[in-house]
């Protein structure tokens, strides 16, 4: 097949098989995510509904965040303390953070009056974890990873096809081109439920598919390794790169295979993966100034939840909060004494930039605005899903899959070609794919020549 290059515009057959062929692989997958996003959206809510019963004990009248910790490690055996979470009110359950013989971490509940545990549940299957391995992984660790960051790149084709195609050609009003004709049947209005919603939700799209890359495996430690190579252009380090396990986004490091019980009946703790836990720093000493700590960690006021966690012979009191602009941690000696502060505005520029990205994402950067929007995009993308998937039905002959037909000669253009050759540069996977597809075109027309 040969292919012949337009002065400048690729025409509209070529724009229409190729936005044809990415929505049938990346359509299934965007009414998926956009689904467990909207889950996901209201994390803060859900999480709260969830442990209400817990945030709602009776007041505690002598919190010993010291003795809330013995009886988590009592529950589990052989566990290994990894974090004490700062209750949010005086009725909230102690959430004690240990990390289990196999490297699993599980989250106590610990009444703090009584200091009895009240509920332990593994971190990993915890819904808001559940719904957050769905979004981004399909449950299958870095495998899912790779598919998701394949869908994301073919969805930004997807989307720049869509605006070629939606843009207006000898076209009067702004009907069908910026609301859609809902006074009409039929095909032109499944037409305008779809091109019209696309447009609309087309640019936060864009933003949402950005904003999730540093997550994905693939451009993550791309971006890690140009960091490592080039300089300090971001941190990365406050966000999943990958499949990472939840006692290392807990601990802020990863996390080593606790060893067996010493003789004095303490917890020996692993010394290189976990820095908290080396041998100047026994356990004793550390559950011994964790009430001094917490005291200390009250009087900084950070955005919930607080988390501490024990770092060498210090201790690390960092906010969490999915708004992380307003993140902030703070290095407190045994004695309760701050000794260093770090904010969101020492980051670099693009940590930075990319922070502001993944708050914007998750819903969180201003509020509840900030997940209503998010909650409508989602919702019109569930709409253009749905409205291509009836126009395909409606136009698709029994038994074919129904693809705009292969014109003799296929027009590419300038603007097409640039477009394609920058894409795949930004996003390996894309690029990859796109290698596979012209090599297989080429052997195709080898072996089947016109």
């Amino acid at each position: 097949m040969t292919i012949h290059i337009a002065p400048f515009w690729p025409d509209r057959r070529t724009l229409w098989r190729w936005h044809f062929f990415a929505g049938l692989f990346c359509l299934p997958f965007v009414a998926f995510l956009s689904l467990t996003g909207a889950v996901y959206l209201f994390k803060p809510q859900i999480d709260a509904w969830i442990d209400w019963r817990y945030d709602h004990l009776p007041t505690a009248l002598s919190p010993s965040p010291k003795r809330d910790v013995l009886a988590a490690l009592s529950a589990v055996p052989q566990g290994v303390f990894l974090a004490y979470e700062l209750p949010r009110t005086s009725q909230s359950a102690a959430r004690v953070l240990v990390s289990r013989s196999d490297g699993e971490a599980v989250r106590v509940y610990v009444d703090r009056n009584t200091h009895t545990v009240l509920k332990t549940v593994l971190e990993e299957n915890r819904f808001e974890r559940l719904v957050f391995r769905l979004h981004g992984q399909l449950l299958l660790g870095n495998v899912g990873y790779v598919i998701m960051e394949m869908v994301a790149s073919w969805t930004i084709v997807l989307i720049v096809t869509g605006l070629l195609l939606w843009w207006p050609r000898h076209q009067h009003g702004l009907a069908g081109v910026v609301y859609p004709r809902l006074g009409t049947k039929g095909r032109t209005l499944w037409r305008d439920l779809h091109a019209v919603t696309g447009v609309w939700v087309s640019v936060f799209l864009v933003l949402f598919l950005v904003s999730g890359l540093p997550w994905s495996f693939v451009w993550g430690h791309a971006l890690q390794s140009v960091e490592n190579t080039v300089g300090r252009l971001t941190s990365v380090k406050d966000w999943e790169i990958g499949a990472v396990p939840a006692a290392t986004v807990i601990a802020g490091h990863p996390v080593g295979q606790p060893r067996k019980p010493s003789v004095k009946g303490g917890m020996d703790m692993p010394g290189m993966d976990m820095p908290a836990v080396s041998t100047s720093f026994p356990e004793e000493e550390l559950v011994d100034s964790l009430d001094t700590v917490v005291q200390t960690a009250r009087t900084l006021s950070l955005p919930a939840p607080v988390i501490i966690t024990p770092s060498d012979s210090m201790w690390t009191v960092r906010s969490d909060t999915q708004n992380r602009p307003l993140r902030e941690s703070v290095t407190v000696t045994p004695d309760g004494h701050v000794t260093a502060q770090a904010t969101f505005a020492q980051k670099g520029l693009l940590d930075r930039i990319i922070g502001y990205g993944v708050a914007a994402h998750e819903g969180q950067l201003f509020g509840a605005v900030n997940q209503v929007i998010n909650l409508v995009v989602t919702t019109g993308l569930l709409m253009m899903s749905c409205a291509a998937t009836v126009l395909w039905l409606k136009r698709k002959p029994v038994g074919f899959l129904g693809a705009p037909p292969a014109m003799p000669s296929q027009k590419y253009g300038i603007v097409g070609i640039t477009t394609l050759v920058i894409l795949g540069l930004l996003l390996p996977e894309l690029g990859a794919a796109l290698l596979v597809l012209v090599l297989a075109n080429r052997m195709f027309a080898r072996l089947c020549p016109t």
